[in-house]
């Protein structure tokens, strides 16, 4: 909307990162079993500016995880409206960990 966007009619970075982090906390979440909170976000890269009234995906997968932790890469990838043509326009890599109902990590589920 164009409220998310900056003068030239690009959609803040900032409003991007938050629905990747809303996606990786999703997959966190079914993963773990349970509560996870990000902890962390790795070379997170633009490759092209999302205009209004692009449709934007994302898509979050585990790829490595430790004890607590559980590392997510995410991408977003935007299409014109009236186009079936989609172009990733970024990419990051975001750590999440498990945690209890104290806040305090916890072994993820098996």
């Amino acid at each position: 909307m164009p409220a998310d966007t900056n003068p030239y009619g690009d959609i803040f970075g900032g409003w991007l990162l938050s629905q990747m982090d809303s996606a990786a906390g999703t997959v966190a979440a079914l993963h773990s079993q349970g509560r996870a909170v990000t902890i962390a976000l790795d070379g997170m890269t633009f490759h092209k500016p999302v205009k209004v009234g692009d449709v934007i995906s994302v898509y979050a997968e585990v790829v490595a995880q430790g004890r607590s932790s559980m590392k997510i890469d995410v991408s977003a990838w935007a299409r014109k409206r009236a186009s079936e043509d989609t172009y990733r326009v970024t990419h990051a890599t975001f750590t999440f960990v498990a945690i209890d109902n104290d806040g305090r990590p916890r072994p993820l589920a098996d």
